[in-house]
């Protein structure tokens, strides 16, 4: 029951998760509780998969401590998914929501996220059922688009910096004995995350060395003539490759059947990283490391940016705002202002528009010749990442 509130609210997580994704969840709970016209406040256990079998939680029970941990927590607090709306499932999903009198209904998550929840929003319409639906943004892709970036990003990118730079000195420290270094990272089919890597270089011959991303194919050939003179000028070669890294017959590591398809299409392949650290140590004749940080990158709260905590608040609070203006159908997005000094505010685009679009990295943001990125990138990174990255001395 409502209570004489206009309706209540449900939140779900979608998708893989971020570093800040339960900082969204937090600014959607905290502003929705602040507001009379909203009566219950429940999160959906494990998004989809939660309301289909009405595993509804009300967050007004938890404490103002356990709201402070779930802002600090690694994970998706709620549960998450990566099941896909099926077309029998609507009316279900409809019923559920009459049921609880859910009139507002926020969905964290990426494009696909955007798919369901402009799915929803049109089947409650053809239904006659009074539903808001907002989608709050979040991938440590960042191929969001009409959004300038997404929270997740920063703090992820700033992971793989970091990760770039221990890996650089850890083969240069051990020199002959295992000097090369191959790091893959997630992004699907961008190398947003990849090009963060960038950031570790500090001064010439600093890792990495290469970055490889899905947006430019390399030849093997190129591949190795770039790591053995980084190994022969520096002593040490550190390459950073994108998941799904491709040659020109696709994607690297000769297997071209995915060993994975998951519910919305996204193929996933045996590892290119493996593959190019094995044809290293053949060619090279010295061991070629080969790292593979998976989910660590999107889980390790130590590496969180300061930006990106404070935006993935704001595009939650955004997000209840916007409904109760009268807004629906629409994704948050994150607005860079311009003008020298970092300020970013938030916007609005439909879902439709987003939904199952992928930004891949313009062609201004890489230097394909050198497989590296432009200065142009850099500057458009550093804000995202938060307070400067350490700086290490070798001494040998």
């Amino acid at each position: 029951m409502n209570n004489g509130n206009k309706g209540n609210v449900l939140v779900m997580q979608s998708g893989g998760c971020t570093p800040v994704i339960n900082r969204s969840l937090t600014g959607v709970a905290q502003e929705a509780f602040q507001h009379r016209e909203i009566g219950t406040v429940y999160g959906a256990s494990h998004g989809l998969e939660g309301i289909l079998s009405q595993k509804l939680l009300d967050l007004g029970q938890l404490s103002k401590a356990d709201w402070s941990r779930v802002a600090r927590t690694p994970g998706a607090a709620l549960g998450s998914t990566r099941h896909k709306l099926q077309p029998e499932e609507n009316e279900v999903i409809i019923n559920t929501l009459a049921q609880h009198d859910v009139r507002y209904l926020f969905t964290i998550g990426g494009n696909d996220s955007a798919g369901t929840g402009h799915s929803l929003g049109l089947t409650a319409r053809q239904a006659g059922y009074d539903l808001t639906v907002i989608n709050v943004p979040k991938t440590i892709d960042n191929d969001l688009v009409l959004t300038d970036h997404s929270p997740g990003y920063g703090s992820a990118a700033r992971f793989v910096a970091l990760s770039a730079i221990g890996a650089g000195q850890d083969a240069r420290a051990m020199g002959l004995a295992s000097p090369i270094t191959i790091i893959e990272v997630m992004g699907r089919d961008t190398g947003w995350l990849a090009a963060s890597a960038a950031l570790a270089r500090q001064k010439e011959g600093d890792a990495p060395h290469l970055i490889c991303v899905p947006e430019v194919p390399i030849e093997e050939d190129h591949f190795m003539a770039r790591i053995e003179d980084a190994y022969r000028r520096y002593g040490f070669a550190v390459a950073v490759i994108a998941e799904n890294t491709r040659g020109p017959n696709g994607v690297l590591g000769g297997n071209q059947e995915p060993w994975w398809t998951d519910d919305f299409g996204h193929a996933y392949y045996e590892e290119p990283g493996r593959y190019l650290s094995g044809l290293v140590t053949r060619k090279l004749k010295v061991r070629a490391r080969y790292e593979k940080p998976g989910t660590i990158q999107r889980s390790f709260m130590e590496a969180l940016s300061r930006s990106d905590v404070k935006e993935a608040d704001m595009v939650g609070r955004a997000a209840v705002r916007y409904a109760l203006e009268g807004e629906t159908d629409q994704i948050v997005t994150l607005v860079r202002e311009p003008g020298q000094k970092y300020v970013c505010t938030t916007g609005l685009a439909p879902l439709k528009q987003v939904a199952g679009l992928v930004k891949t990295m313009p062609e201004k943001y890489l230097d394909s010749a050198n497989s590296y990125v432009t200065e142009e990138f850099l500057d458009y990174l550093r804000p995202l990442v938060g307070a400067p990255l350490p700086r290490y001395s070798s001494i040998g």
